[in-house]
């Protein structure tokens, strides 16, 4: 039961790279959430339910199996969470149920199942059946960085809606003052003037109050200012820890692919800082040639995502994202050993030799480390003759490979 709980796990909270039972129940799910969300908005138009009433039950019928089967077991599965494992099985789940991803997965499910019971307003439920593209954060690594974001500067957002609240008490004040006699019906009290505030602060300027006297002008124009700076603060917050945050994850992963390589292993990471920054990126659509057989070797590769085929003269391997190929070529003027082919659309990170020999120079720290990795890990018994392939590197591959058939 344990191995069958990891499983799952793996399956649905989106396994080991290049685990196809996980890809497909993620694409399956988000295609029902897709689904759903066109449904819901078909379905608020009263000729379109009359017409396709069955097909909208059907679909909802079949997303709500669907989604009550998942939340059941990533209930089962909740204590396989890393957070989570250290816990009793009760309070892991209690922990899953109470976090925010798991309110969304029961809000998903729980209106619904209630509305066979208790019939309610069929609108009501439409507007709950939107609360499941929530569901997407799951899958969307953009949409959790978005939301982590957010958390993370929730209380520099709470300040600038203090302080928006402040600037619409004091705008709805200041033309109370000056327009509550010329527009009781309109500025004659302050929470009246509010509404006012409100739109001219956000911008947005209904035109269904407006100031009538000069001075009301001139405080208003101030008023549609202090509205501009309003709408850029939280904006610009928001960027630029969006923007943070997509270096950080961007810095992280392409950290973790440099510090695999043997020859870069052991730097610091102001070393490896200065071999990230010589990396470019490169996108290799599927079937695409990334290197020949005999052709002379220049660059090293780093896979960050897909999969490529490497055709040696009497076997081929299969390194997915993590691998990593062509090391010996930044060390010396070999030829390629191997055929290179993408698999599926591969993204690369390319380390030219040239670059790569510049910084030595420049830096003879890294260069006495590269050198003596080469003095003791890298002889000619450890590289392909005359070739660029390091023949540990396609080991672990395909000892990989053979753990995951097993």
């Amino acid at each position: 039961m344990t191995r069958l709980r990891r499983r799952l796990y793996e399956i649905l909270e989106q396994g080991p790279v290049g685990d196809g039972a996980s890809s497909l129940v993620s694409r399956s799910i988000v295609g029902i959430i897709v689904l759903n969300l066109f449904a819901v908005a078909l379905q608020s138009d009263p000729a379109l339910q009359s017409r396709y009433q069955l097909v909208f039950l059907s679909i909802e019928m079949m997303s709500l199996l669907i989604f009550s089967i998942e939340y059941a077991l990533r209930m089962w599965v909740a204590v396989e969470h890393p957070p989570y494992r250290h816990l009793p099985h009760r309070l892991a789940r209690a922990r899953f149920a109470t976090s925010p991803l798991g309110i969304i997965d029961l809000l998903a499910v729980l209106p619904f199942w209630f509305a066979f019971i208790v019939p309610g307003d069929v609108r009501v439920l439409l507007v709950f059946r939107i609360f499941r593209f929530f569901k997407l954060t799951r899958y969307s690594p953009g949409m959790r960085s978005l939301l982590d974001v957010l958390y993370a500067e929730r209380r520099a957002l709470f300040g600038c809606f203090i302080i928006l609240i402040g600037m619409t008490l004091v705008s709805a004040a200041l033309m109370h003052l000056i327009e509550g006699e010329a527009q009781p019906d309109k500025f004659g009290t302050i929470p009246l003037a509010m509404w006012w505030s409100i739109v001219t602060l956000g911008t947005i300027g209904y035109g269904d109050l407006v100031p009538i006297t000069m001075l009301g002008k001139i405080a208003a124009g101030l008023t549609i200012f202090a509205g501009l700076i309003m709408i850029a603060l939280p904006v610009g917050i928001v960027a630029t820890a969006f923007s943070e945050q997509i270096h950080r994850r961007d810095f992280i992963i392409t950290w973790g692919l440099v510090s695999r390589v043997p020859l870069f292993a052991e730097l610091n990471a102001s070393e490896i800082s200065d071999i990230m920054q010589l990396l470019r990126a490169v996108q290799v659509e599927a079937g695409a040639v990334i290197a020949r057989r005999g052709e002379p070797a220049h660059s090293m590769y780093l896979i960050a995502a897909g999969e490529v085929e490497i055709e040696l003269k009497n076997d081929r391997r299969r390194l997915g994202a993590g691998h990593f190929f062509g090391e010996i070529a930044v060390l010396r003027r070999a030829r390629r050993s191997a055929t290179v082919t993408a698999v599926t659309n591969t993204s690369l990170l390319v380390l030219d030799a040239q670059d790569f020999h510049s910084l030595m120079e420049r830096d003879r720290r890294i260069a006495e480390h590269i050198n003596r990795v080469v003095r003791t890990r890298l002889g000619d018994e450890s590289v392909t003759t005359g070739g660029d392939l390091v023949s540990e590197e396609l080991g672990e591959s395909h000892d990989q490979d053979a753990v995951k058939k097993s």
